[in-house]
């Protein structure tokens, strides 16, 4: 990767947390999704990062929600890559594999490592919440080889420099394949601090360095995102932006729309001189050809 190459824009489009309470713009039916999924699209987006909910906005891990919502947003923009999240508290493996083989999605992600995982007020001085995220090398393999058998990208979702070593192992074992597709998750509570300076670090421990055959980039966690976004542009790094993440412009206005955050992401990437990659480049830099969808 160089700052030559285009950008990989991604948009997480809902999330499983958050809702309407706390921004009125989060879809919930399939239809609110394909409407999101236009809007980042044209914004610059090549990369939908989905979690499913029903209708009513409850997070879902079933089959036919994560296939409704796939199926409205392709019938809305022809071709995007579609990414699924498989991280979950309390919901088994086999459900979560279950719906990646029913759908066969161009990439999912793969959390590389258990960890604290926690909201924290300053406010309260208190927790909001805190529980341990499991992701065992047994959780991270049975789902890689599902993967592997389904023809699924894995996007590694690493929080701390550690969950980026623990791709040496798998290397060695012949179960992951570059180039990589590496994401650099900051602004958690357990996680590494969201800073310019460790999101570089980051970059150097990627396998082969910044500048090598794998794909790197960053997720940044509340309203830390900008800076970091700006960070991984400056590196050569690819970028995610959306209401998962964060609901606010940099100037603390509330996007309308996940289109507003990847608008903003764009515009940020072409001030350094980069330019965001299409669908199509982004499934050459991958290794994620276009196929066709499974069939209800």
């Amino acid at each position: 990767m160089s700052l030559e190459d285009p950008v990989i824009v991604t948009c997480s489009i809902s999330g499983a947390i958050a809702n309407r309470d706390q921004c009125a713009a989060i879809p919930y039916t399939p239809a609110e999704y394909a409407a999101e999924a236009r809007r980042a699209v044209d914004e610059g987006a090549s990369m939908i990062h989905i979690h499913a909910r029903t209708p009513d906005g409850t997070p879902s891990y079933e089959i036919e929600d994560f296939r409704a919502i796939t199926d409205a947003i392709l019938a809305e923009v022809g071709d995007v890559v579609i990414n699924f999240s498989t991280g979950a508290l309390g919901v088994s493996l086999e459900k979560r594999i279950a719906y990646l083989r029913a759908l066969k999605p161009d990439v999912a992600a793969l959390n590389m490592g258990s960890m604290n995982y926690a909201k924290y007020s300053r406010r309260r001085r208190d927790f909001v919440f805190h529980t341990v995220f499991e992701n065992s090398f047994e959780t991270i393999i049975t789902l890689l080889r599902a993967m592997n058998e389904e023809g699924i990208k894995p996007e590694h979702e690493c929080f701390d420099t550690g969950h980026i070593a623990n791709l040496d192992p798998l290397l060695d074992m012949g179960i992951l394949r570059a180039p990589l597709q590496i994401s650099c998750v900051m602004g958690v509570t357990g996680g590494i601090r969201p800073t310019a300076r460790n999101l570089a670090h980051m970059a150097e421990n990627v396998p082969g360095g910044p500048d090598g055959e794998n794909e790197w980039g960053v997720i940044g966690i509340s309203r830390d995102q900008w800076t970091l976004i700006a960070t991984a542009l400056t590196l050569g790094g690819n970028v995610r932006a959306g209401l998962e993440d964060n609901f606010y412009l940099p100037d603390g206005t509330m996007a309308r729309s996940n289109g507003d955050l990847i608008a903003q992401a764009r515009r940020m990437a072409e001030d350094v001189g980069r330019r965001v990659a299409t669908v199509e480049e982004t499934r050459q830099m991958l290794g994620t050809p276009k196929r066709e969808r499974v069939a209800a």
